[in-house]
């Protein structure tokens, strides 16, 4: 019989502001600090425009991979790859910063609702200097799977016959944004040597089989070890499922700069400081 992945931790995201003064949800990022191989998840969601309108201006990364997935609104990505996207609803920017990118994600829009997620990967020491890579998904290439249940977005990973848009990852990557109507369920198999969370951002759902506390609204629910992933809709419900495998390696943060040492950071803020950053 194969175990069942329940939930270890239920977190509610804490309300901060980023960039030039978005107002976000962080639940990776500050507790816990860290869910190997996952630095940061945010939720970014309004419909007041002074909650977003300043954007988020130019500003480096090394070291980290960048998911963006937009539910609703419109981005227009710039970076120093000479990439430059407009991100509309169900798009996903994927960037592997590498050595080093300068970018901006700034708001299309005057008015009415943007709602998404950014997630930070780690990356693996021998990956940290490589070239930066940027992949732009458009909402049309990214497959799904639908029954009168579920629908499921498949970023990466698998699900059923579907294939996600990304793969030949080091972490192998699951990223599935999931609809659940009521009284249904969703059931998975998962790899227990990943690391996995789901997170609800619309309705409430039950986790597993042992009781736990309500799980309603914006949720993080770290996963334990377990195979059987089984998730219930109580209402109408929206949630992500991310898994990824541990890069085990020890990381020093400093700022939008993840690296294996304190000594790879301060080089990343003098590369920086000196305009020698891009490589």
């Amino acid at each position: 019989m194969k175990s069942i992945a329940e939930a270890s931790q239920i977190i509610k995201p804490v309300s901060v502001t980023d960039g030039a003064g978005v107002k976000i949800k962080r639940s990776i990022g500050l507790n816990p600090d860290y869910f190997d191989p996952f630095l940061m998840l945010d939720e970014f969601g309004s419909e007041n425009k002074d909650d977003y309108i300043a954007g988020f201006p130019p500003h480096p990364h090394r070291g980290i991979e960048t998911v963006t997935y937009m539910l609703a609104g419109d981005f227009e990505h710039k970076d120093s790859l000479g990439s430059t996207g407009r991100m509309c609803a169900g798009d996903v920017q994927w960037m592997k910063t590498g050595s080093g990118v300068i970018h901006s994600e700034m708001p299309l829009m005057k008015e009415g609702k943007l709602h998404g997620f950014q997630l930070w990967i780690n990356m693996h020491s021998y990956l940290k200097m490589a070239k930066p890579e940027y992949l732009h998904l458009d909402s049309k290439e990214i497959n799904h799977y639908a029954d009168p249940e579920k629908s499921v977005k498949v970023i990466a990973g698998r699900f059923e016959d579907i294939n996600g848009a990304i793969s030949n990852h080091n972490v192998e990557p699951v990223y599935f944004d999931i609809s659940l109507t009521k009284g249904n369920k969703f059931c998975f198999l998962l790899s227990p040597e990943k690391n996995s969370f789901v997170y609800l951002y619309e309705g409430e759902i039950k986790v597993g089989h042992k009781d736990n506390e309500r799980l309603k609204g914006s949720t993080l629910i770290i996963l334990s070890k377990g195979e059987t992933l089984q998730v219930e809709a109580v209402e109408n419900a929206k949630f992500l499922l991310i898994s990824g495998r541990p890069i085990n390696e020890e990381i020093v943060r400093g700022g939008p700069f993840v690296m294996n040492t304190r000594e790879e950071i301060l080089e990343a803020i003098q590369d920086y400081q000196n305009g020698t950053f891009i490589k």
